[in-house]
């Protein structure tokens, strides 16, 4: 099986870099990384272990050519870019599976591509690119894969395996719905509240930035503080009850898991705080703006999100447009 991978930053990388790794025919377009990893190599650091490797790589994707499965691990503030990025390595028999965060992705790419090429995959898992070609991985790893059409065929059992014999947990769900909903309930709290902690506490009661901005917060500094770990948790809840709205029923138990796992791993910068340190676009619609969206549609009472997202809104005003 020819796999492409487009978007090789700490998602393409390591999962690219892991397929790439157990001998699996893996190409990796890469942009600003390119020339490090050409020269250098691409390095996944974890916990007790660095593995290093010099996976095939391109500088663009019609170089790569049409592949059986294609791995989308773009930010979602590149989804303007499908067409260019994806469209050269898509045949009649490509399978696209899309490994982004939020809501409203497979959508965009099954109106490019067709719903029954598309198939979602969430990554629960911890990492941060922290220089150019170098992922860090701090914790987790486990891939939950599902058709977008909800019409399971043989596809998902071959991509579960392939996952799984190159040492990466993965399942399948008959209910992809309900896997991005979970995510979410840690994905919106931690990623949201982490960078709008450099607003500071009264942004989010009074819906108006400081005169200056402080630094964004990692995990252990939200969980730490009393005002900011009780919005998580509300946060959570809202979710929660959103989803129920919507018909989705998540685990007993989810919410107080996830603040355990996580306070168990100790300092982490989420995706979107790394982000908003560099300077980044910031994943604000597909990530916080639509699952917002979908709650008023639901009927959902959400202060805690609605007040999150004019912070962040506000704050992403301050970013680069992708």
């Amino acid at each position: 099986m020819k796999i492409g991978v487009i978007g090789v930053g700490a998602l393409g990388g390591y999962y690219g870099g892991l397929l790439s790794r157990a001998g699996l025919d893996v190409h990796m377009v890469l942009r600003s990384d390119f020339g490090v990893v050409r020269d250098q190599g691409l390095h996944i650091d974890s916990s007790n272990r660095r593995i290093s490797l010099k996976p095939c790589i391109y500088d663009n994707p019609e170089s790569v050519g049409v592949c059986d499965l294609v791995l989308v691990c773009l930010k979602t503030t590149a989804n303007g870019q499908y067409k260019d990025l994806i469209a050269p390595m898509v045949g009649k028999q490509t399978t696209i599976l899309c490994l982004q965060n939020g809501l409203g992705n497979y959508e965009k790419l099954a109106a490019l591509f067709g719903d029954e090429k598309i198939m979602g995959g969430l990554c629960f898992v911890c990492l941060n690119r922290v220089s150019p070609g170098v992922v860090k991985h701090q914790g987790f790893g486990k891939i939950v894969i599902g058709q977008f059409t909800r019409v399971m065929d043989n596809r998902v059992t071959k991509i579960t395996s392939l996952f799984k014999d190159s040492a990466i947990p993965c399942t399948f769900t008959e209910n992809l719905e309900e896997a991005l909903w979970e995510k979410l309930v840690w994905n919106i709290p931690f990623n949201g509240c982490g960078v709008a902690a450099a607003a500071g506490w009264d942004s989010m009661e009074l819906g108006r930035l400081p005169d200056e901005l402080g630094a964004p917060w990692a995990t252990d500094q939200l969980l730490c503080d009393p005002v900011w770990s009780d919005c998580l948790k509300q946060l959570m809840v809202e979710i929660i009850k959103t989803a129920k709205i919507k018909g989705i029923i998540l685990k007993s138990g989810l919410a107080n898991r996830m603040i355990d796992n996580t306070r168990a791993m100790g300092a982490y910068r989420a995706s979107t705080v790394v982000d908003f340190e560099k300077g980044n676009p910031i994943e604000l619609e597909s990530m916080f703006l639509e699952p917002l969206r979908q709650a008023k549609e639901a009927g959902a009472h959400t202060p805690k999100l609605d007040a999150l997202c004019v912070v962040l809104k506000k704050l992403a005003s301050y970013l680069p447009r992708s």
